[in-house]
Protein backbone atom coordinates (compact mmCIF):
# COMPACT_ATOMS: atom_id res chain seq x y z
CA UNK A 1 0.00 0.00 0.00
CA UNK A 2 2.75 2.43 0.97
CA UNK A 3 4.77 1.69 -2.19
CA UNK A 4 1.67 2.32 -4.35
CA UNK A 5 1.11 5.68 -2.64
CA UNK A 6 4.78 6.57 -3.10
CA UNK A 7 4.64 5.59 -6.77
CA UNK A 8 1.55 7.77 -7.23
CA UNK A 9 3.19 10.77 -5.52
CA UNK A 10 6.28 10.37 -7.69
CA UNK A 11 4.16 10.13 -10.83
CA UNK A 12 2.24 13.30 -9.85
CA UNK A 13 5.47 15.21 -9.19
CA UNK A 14 7.10 14.00 -12.41
CA UNK A 15 4.01 14.91 -14.43
CA UNK A 16 3.97 18.45 -13.04
CA UNK A 17 7.72 18.83 -13.59
CA UNK A 18 7.59 17.50 -17.15
CA UNK A 19 4.68 19.82 -17.93
CA UNK A 20 6.78 22.74 -16.69
CA UNK A 21 9.71 21.72 -18.89
CA UNK A 22 7.44 21.33 -21.92
CA UNK A 23 5.92 24.75 -21.26
CA UNK A 24 9.38 26.27 -21.66
CA UNK A 25 9.57 24.73 -25.15
CA UNK A 26 6.42 26.56 -26.24
CA UNK A 27 5.98 28.53 -29.43
CA UNK A 28 4.49 31.96 -28.85
CA UNK A 29 2.18 33.09 -31.62
CA UNK A 30 2.77 36.62 -32.95
CA UNK A 31 -0.90 37.53 -32.45
CA UNK A 32 -0.75 36.74 -28.72
CA UNK A 33 0.87 39.87 -27.36
CA UNK A 34 -0.12 39.24 -23.74
CA UNK A 35 0.88 35.60 -23.50
CA UNK A 36 -0.56 32.37 -24.76
CA UNK A 37 1.63 29.89 -26.55
CA UNK A 38 1.28 26.53 -28.24
CA UNK A 39 2.97 23.61 -26.51
CA UNK A 40 2.73 20.03 -25.34
CA UNK A 41 2.64 21.15 -21.68
CA UNK A 42 -0.85 19.69 -21.12
CA UNK A 43 0.23 16.16 -22.12
CA UNK A 44 1.80 14.97 -18.83
CA UNK A 45 -1.19 16.07 -16.75
CA UNK A 46 -3.69 14.56 -19.21
CA UNK A 47 -1.78 11.26 -19.34
CA UNK A 48 -1.57 11.11 -15.55
CA UNK A 49 -5.28 11.87 -15.19
CA UNK A 50 -6.25 9.16 -17.67
CA UNK A 51 -3.95 6.67 -15.91
CA UNK A 52 -4.64 7.52 -12.28
CA UNK A 53 -7.97 9.31 -12.08
CA UNK A 54 -9.50 12.66 -11.24
CA UNK A 55 -7.81 13.59 -7.95
CA UNK A 56 -4.22 12.83 -9.04
CA UNK A 57 -4.91 14.76 -12.27
CA UNK A 58 -6.26 17.75 -10.34
CA UNK A 59 -3.26 17.73 -8.00
CA UNK A 60 -0.70 17.48 -10.82
CA UNK A 61 -2.47 20.24 -12.76
CA UNK A 62 -2.53 22.51 -9.73
CA UNK A 63 1.17 21.89 -9.06
CA UNK A 64 1.97 22.67 -12.67
CA UNK A 65 -0.15 25.82 -12.50
CA UNK A 66 1.83 27.14 -9.54
CA UNK A 67 5.09 26.15 -11.22
CA UNK A 68 4.07 27.94 -14.42
CA UNK A 69 3.24 31.02 -12.34
CA UNK A 70 6.80 30.97 -10.98
CA UNK A 71 8.31 30.46 -14.45
CA UNK A 72 6.31 33.05 -16.36
CA UNK A 73 4.20 35.19 -14.02
CA UNK A 74 1.56 37.57 -15.30
CA UNK A 75 -0.23 39.25 -12.43
CA UNK A 76 -3.20 41.59 -12.64
CA UNK A 77 -5.31 40.50 -9.67
CA UNK A 78 -5.37 37.54 -7.28
CA UNK A 79 -8.49 36.03 -8.91
CA UNK A 80 -6.89 36.40 -12.36
CA UNK A 81 -3.77 34.59 -11.14
CA UNK A 82 -5.92 31.78 -9.72
CA UNK A 83 -7.93 31.46 -12.96
CA UNK A 84 -4.93 31.60 -15.30
CA UNK A 85 -2.64 29.29 -13.36
CA UNK A 86 -3.79 26.74 -10.74
CA UNK A 87 -7.46 26.60 -11.73
CA UNK A 88 -6.83 26.45 -15.49
CA UNK A 89 -4.26 23.68 -15.22
CA UNK A 90 -6.11 21.80 -12.49
CA UNK A 91 -9.04 21.65 -14.92
CA UNK A 92 -6.90 19.39 -17.13
CA UNK A 93 -7.35 16.82 -14.38
CA UNK A 94 -11.01 16.52 -15.38
CA UNK A 95 -9.73 14.06 -17.97
CA UNK A 96 -9.35 11.71 -15.01
CA UNK A 97 -13.11 11.21 -14.93
CA UNK A 98 -12.54 8.94 -17.93
CA UNK A 99 -9.80 6.84 -16.31
CA UNK A 100 -12.02 3.97 -15.09
CA UNK A 101 -13.83 3.80 -18.43
CA UNK A 102 -10.56 3.86 -20.36
CA UNK A 103 -9.19 1.07 -18.15
CA UNK A 104 -12.26 -1.10 -18.81
CA UNK A 105 -12.28 -0.54 -22.57
CA UNK A 106 -8.60 -0.55 -23.52
CA UNK A 107 -8.27 -4.35 -23.56
CA UNK A 108 -11.56 -5.03 -25.34
CA UNK A 109 -12.01 -2.20 -27.84
CA UNK A 110 -9.22 0.01 -29.13
CA UNK A 111 -11.75 2.21 -30.96
CA UNK A 112 -13.84 2.79 -27.85
CA UNK A 113 -10.73 3.40 -25.72
CA UNK A 114 -9.51 5.94 -28.29
CA UNK A 115 -12.87 7.71 -28.19
CA UNK A 116 -12.69 7.86 -24.39
CA UNK A 117 -9.16 9.30 -24.49
CA UNK A 118 -10.16 11.92 -27.07
CA UNK A 119 -13.39 12.84 -25.31
CA UNK A 120 -11.84 13.25 -21.87
CA UNK A 121 -8.77 15.02 -23.25
CA UNK A 122 -11.16 17.52 -24.82
CA UNK A 123 -13.01 17.81 -21.49
CA UNK A 124 -9.76 18.66 -19.68
CA UNK A 125 -8.74 21.13 -22.39
CA UNK A 126 -12.20 22.69 -22.33
CA UNK A 127 -11.88 23.19 -18.57
CA UNK A 128 -8.59 25.00 -19.09
CA UNK A 129 -10.15 27.06 -21.88
CA UNK A 130 -13.14 28.02 -19.72
CA UNK A 131 -10.87 29.33 -16.94
CA UNK A 132 -8.72 31.32 -19.40
CA UNK A 133 -11.80 32.65 -21.24
CA UNK A 134 -13.37 33.81 -17.97
CA UNK A 135 -10.14 35.50 -16.94
CA UNK A 136 -9.98 37.22 -20.33
CA UNK A 137 -13.51 38.56 -20.01
CA UNK A 138 -13.11 39.82 -16.47
CA UNK A 139 -9.53 41.08 -16.44
CA UNK A 140 -8.38 41.69 -20.02
CA UNK A 141 -11.43 43.28 -21.63
CA UNK A 142 -9.54 46.54 -22.14
CA UNK A 143 -7.41 44.75 -24.77
CA UNK A 144 -10.44 44.11 -26.99
CA UNK A 145 -10.56 46.18 -30.18
CA UNK A 146 -13.11 48.99 -30.18
CA UNK A 147 -16.58 47.69 -30.95
CA UNK A 148 -15.72 44.00 -30.40
CA UNK A 149 -17.56 42.30 -27.54
CA UNK A 150 -15.19 41.38 -24.72
CA UNK A 151 -16.48 37.79 -24.61
CA UNK A 152 -15.71 37.36 -28.32
CA UNK A 153 -12.25 38.88 -27.97
CA UNK A 154 -11.44 36.52 -25.09
CA UNK A 155 -12.89 33.56 -26.99
CA UNK A 156 -10.80 34.18 -30.11
CA UNK A 157 -7.65 35.07 -28.21
CA UNK A 158 -7.71 32.03 -25.93
CA UNK A 159 -8.85 29.64 -28.66
CA UNK A 160 -5.90 30.79 -30.82
CA UNK A 161 -3.44 28.96 -28.59
CA UNK A 162 -5.46 26.54 -26.44
CA UNK A 163 -7.22 24.76 -29.34
CA UNK A 164 -3.98 24.00 -31.25
CA UNK A 165 -2.35 22.90 -27.99
CA UNK A 166 -5.35 20.68 -27.25
CA UNK A 167 -5.23 19.05 -30.70
CA UNK A 168 -1.48 18.43 -30.45
CA UNK A 169 -1.89 17.11 -26.92
CA UNK A 170 -4.72 14.75 -27.87
CA UNK A 171 -2.55 13.18 -30.57
CA UNK A 172 0.38 12.89 -28.18
CA UNK A 173 -1.79 11.34 -25.44
CA UNK A 174 -3.15 8.78 -27.92
CA UNK A 175 0.42 7.73 -28.71
CA UNK A 176 1.95 7.93 -25.23
CA UNK A 177 -0.81 6.48 -23.04
CA UNK A 178 -0.88 2.92 -24.45
CA UNK A 179 2.92 2.74 -24.51
CA UNK A 180 3.16 3.93 -20.92
CA UNK A 181 0.38 1.56 -19.82
CA UNK A 182 2.30 -1.33 -21.38
CA UNK A 183 5.66 -0.29 -19.89
CA UNK A 184 4.42 0.76 -16.43
CA UNK A 185 0.93 -0.64 -15.85
CA UNK A 186 -1.28 0.77 -13.14
CA UNK A 187 -3.10 -1.69 -10.88
CA UNK A 188 -6.83 -1.52 -11.78
CA UNK A 189 -7.98 -1.13 -8.17
CA UNK A 190 -5.92 2.06 -7.80
CA UNK A 191 -7.86 3.93 -10.51
CA UNK A 192 -11.18 5.52 -9.65
CA UNK A 193 -13.05 8.52 -11.02
CA UNK A 194 -12.63 10.12 -7.61
CA UNK A 195 -9.72 8.63 -5.70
Amino acid sequence: MRSQRTALLVEIALSAALAAVLSMLAVRLPINIAGGSVSFAMVPVLVLALRRGLVPGLIAGTLFGFTDLLIEPYFVAPIQVALDYPIAYAALGLAGLGAPLYRRLRASSAVAATAVVLGFTILGGAGRFLAAWTSGIVFFGANAPAGQPVWLYSLVYNASYIVPSMVMSAVAVLVILPVLEHAVPVAPHTVRAVS
